[in-house]
């Protein structure tokens, strides 16, 4: 048994080792042979190119110098006027130098001649003579039916006289005068041997060759050796270019033998690197196997000591199932006892945390916190006790799945811990409740500010939290504690700042040191200011919006806990329902329909003073809209002869007054000036004064009574003021009015 495993093992290892190496290796060769021969056709089409480029730029230029020329030289023109060129032999030869000139300046050119049609005369370097002798005449007449043709011509035989050689040309004609005159035609002929000269010139037959063919697919020209052609080799084929110009097709490719030269000698030299490579993998392979092999031996020996029996099936094991089935067992208790441990250690964090947040501190604190490895390494410090709130709740739990929910608050212990490390500060979090969070924060006793270390910290936590995780926090701190056992307090004090939310505001981060003392909140101001709002909302004053704000920047200033702020809006609501329930059904849904319960649950979703206002501000407004409807629906006309008939009976009191009416009637000094005019057109004082004025005017002529007498009996404190407003009505003193005897005037009273 001792052998066999060591044989399998090495064994195993041979096929697989072999297997990927020479798969590797032949996928390595693929890849290199496929790549070179990609590079090699782009090669060999940029050479194409080149050459079909070389080769259309050089056409182009002749053709180019040629037009040039003739358009410039005023001797061409003047040769198309036959009775010009009779007058003026010169011409002729003018011309027929400046062909010569023209055909030496490139090797392509083989000849160029000009046709004069007025009399069908052909010029060429040679001379002039008559078409009919011409022996080009046949290309000629061919072009006269093809004038507008711009293209060169197919590879024809060209011959100036009938007993010259024929040579091989190419040719274009452009007509005369340039570019649209039908005096004359210039030819230009292209030595179609120079031509493939040139071409062969750019190319390397050794290498690659070059097949040109023409439009209609014929073999013009070819650059493949002698050899080739006399061994019938036929290259492949890989690139074709057609030249716009000459309607050439231009086909190239590799010489025969030549293609993977290269890359079979590269392919030689790592088969041999190959070869050798996988002998000495082979080599180390035994080696290494051989040397691991020992330990294992010595290993199950040690295994086989200690387990002599034979499995369920009554075999018995060899070498990898002994040591699979002990490593087996290990690493199950091992994970076992890891997760025990590790359960027990958090159980045991969270209790004591627990427990110092109730100030059940345990004997022998720092021994406890010392074994589970909470204790600070720097000592002594400044605790803080440091409540984390996820802000909006609900919409946190319906934007993330429950699994996400564990993830992204066990990140957020994480995070916290490690910000506050970074700051130097200590930090232990726990989670206290669901959407709650508790922190104990540690800062050196050598910090000159704790509150100020704590509060840097916190506002780092809560810009780092909203930034990557994209929900609000909400940190309450407690007060900074000097030892452990002190940490229930810092704890209490955090959960007080926590219910006063709404009067802190949206700041995310409050401080204990932020709260108001309890004894500077004075509840009977808020049930009087609640009261006066009421009435004034009941009377239809306006004011009732200033009462409201007042309420608000008091609860503000004062900083009240939430369940208070609560419970003084609800006041609020109950003493206006007693109020308005009564009135109208309509009213009534207001309070007690879905328009009321929705107001109850606004009220509890709040997140601040600011939002609560802006809440109830806009419920009362539409409650006071539809109560001065209400108001102005109900008993208008009875309201107002109530009014006038009080008025007449009690307008010899000296205090009767708008303020008195509106406490009275209980309706607004603003809204009884506003029915006095709507129905009198007259302002109450007005009408008020009539009323004296009559009466007075009655007293003086009726009786014998003093005019203080009577000014006082008409509602005037002192005769001074009754004098100078009877003046202005009536139009004379009261002592005049006796004096003259005048009878009262009721006009203005009884009109109303």
């Amino acid at each position: 048994m001792r052998g066999n495993w060591y044989r399998r093992m090495l064994l195993s290892y041979f096929p697989i080792f072999l297997i990927t190496v020479a798969v590797l290796f032949f996928i390595f060769v693929i890849i290199v042979s496929d790549i070179s021969y990609k590079q090699t056709v782009k090669a060999d089409r940029i050479t194409t190119d080149y050459v079909v480029g070389r080769l259309t730029s050089s056409l182009k230029g002749i053709e180019m110098d040629v037009l040039e020329e003739v358009e410039k030289n005023k001797r061409y023109e003047d040769f198309l006027n036959v009775g010009l060129t009779e007058q003026d032999s010169e011409i002729i030869l003018d011309v027929a130098g400046s062909i010569r000139e023209l055909a030496s300046r490139d090797s392509l050119i083989e000849s160029i001649y000009i046709y004069r049609m007025k009399d069908q005369k052909v010029l060429t370097r040679s001379g002039l003579m008559d078409l009919e002798t011409f022996a080009d005449r046949v290309f000629l007449e061919e072009a006269l039916t093809k004038l507008d043709d711009r293209s060169w011509s197919p590879i024809r035989g060209y011959r100036e006289f009938s007993s010259n050689q024929e040579k091989r040309v190419i040719s274009a004609y452009r007509r005369e005068p340039l570019p649209f005159g039908n005096d004359g035609l210039v030819v230009i002929n292209l030595d179609m041997y120079a031509v493939e000269r040139t071409i062969r010139s750019m190319n390397s037959s050794e290498v690659s060759f070059l097949d040109v063919r023409d439009a209609s697919g014929e073999l013009v020209f070819s650059t493949r050796s002698a050899d080739m052609a006399l061994q019938g080799e036929k290259g492949r084929v890989v690139n074709r270019v057609t030249s716009e110009v000459l309607g050439w097709q231009f086909e190239s490719g590799l010489a025969a033998g030549q293609l993977f030269t290269w890359v079979s000698f590269i392919s030689y030299i790592w088969v041999v690197l190959g070869i050798v490579t996988v002998v000495a993998a082979l080599l180390y392979l035994i080696f290494i196997t051989r040397k691991n092999y020992q330990p294992i031996r010595a290993m199950v020996g040690r295994i086989e000591s200690l387990r002599q029996r034979e499995d369920e099936l009554g075999l018995k094991r060899d070498e990898l199932s002994m040591i699979d089935r002990a490593l087996e067992d290990l690493i199950r208790q091992a994970a076992d006892y890891e997760k025990q441990q590790r359960d027990n250690l958090l159980i045991g964090r969270r209790q004591l945390f627990y427990d110092l947040m109730q100030g059940e501190v345990p004997d022998r604190l720092e021994d406890r916190l010392k074994k589970l490895g909470v204790l600070p390494k720097e000592e002594p410090l400044q605790l803080a006790f440091v409540v984390v709130e996820i802000r909006n709740y609900p919409d946190f739990r319906s934007s993330f799945s429950e699994r996400d929910q564990h993830t992204l608050k066990f990140a957020l212990t994480n995070v916290l811990q490690e910000l506050a490390q970074i700051d130097g500060l200590y930090g232990w979090t726990e989670w206290i409740a669901e959407e709650r969070m508790g922190m104990i924060v540690g800062v050196s006793r050598n910090e000159l500010s704790a509150a100020e270390a704590i509060r840097g910290f916190v506002d780092k936590g809560k810009a780092w939290v909203e930034q990557h995780f994209r929900f609000p926090l909400l940190f309450c701190v407690g007060h900074v504690e000097r030892d452990w056992q002190r940490i229930d307090r810092s704890y209490k004090a955090a959960l007080d700042v926590l219910q006063h939310k709404l009067s802190l505001g949206q700041e995310a981060i409050l401080m204990s040191e932020d709260l108001p003392e309890a004894a500077d909140r004075k509840w009977h101001e808020y049930v009087r200011m609640i009261s006066e709002l009421v009435r004034d909302f009941r009377h239809l004053d306006g004011d009732w919006r200033m009462r409201l704000d007042q309420w608000f920047e008091q609860m503000s200033q004062d900083c009240l806990k939430d369940e208070d702020i609560r419970m003084l809006l609800q006041m609020m609501m109950d003493m206006l329902g007693y109020e308005m329930i009564p009135l109208s059904a309509e009213l009534r849904d207001v309070f007690q329909g879905p328009e009321g319960k929705r107001l109850r649950k606004d009220t509890e979703k709040a997140g601040d003073l600011e939002q609560l206002k802006s809440l109830y501000s806009e419920h009362l407004t539409g409650l006071y809209r539809l109560y001065v409807a209400h108001s102005e629906t109900k008993n208008h006309r009875a309201m107002v002869s109530e009014l006038k008939t009080y008025i007449e009976e009690n307008f010899e009191n000296p205090d009767l007054s708008l303020k008195h009416i509106s406490d009275r009637f209980h309706i607004s000094a603003k809204y009884a000036s506003y029915l006095f005019k709507e129905e009198f057109n007259l302002k109450f004082v007005d009408f008020i004064v009539q009323l004296r004025m009559e009466r007075a005017q009655e007293l003086l002529a009726e009786t014998d009574d003093t005019i203080q007498n009577i000014s006082i009996r008409v509602g005037y404190a002192n005769s001074i003021t009754f004098g100078r407003v009877f003046k202005r009505i009536v139009g004379v003193t009261p002592g005049d009015y006796r004096k003259l005897k005048l009878k009262p005037d009721r006009t203005r009273h009884s009109g109303i």
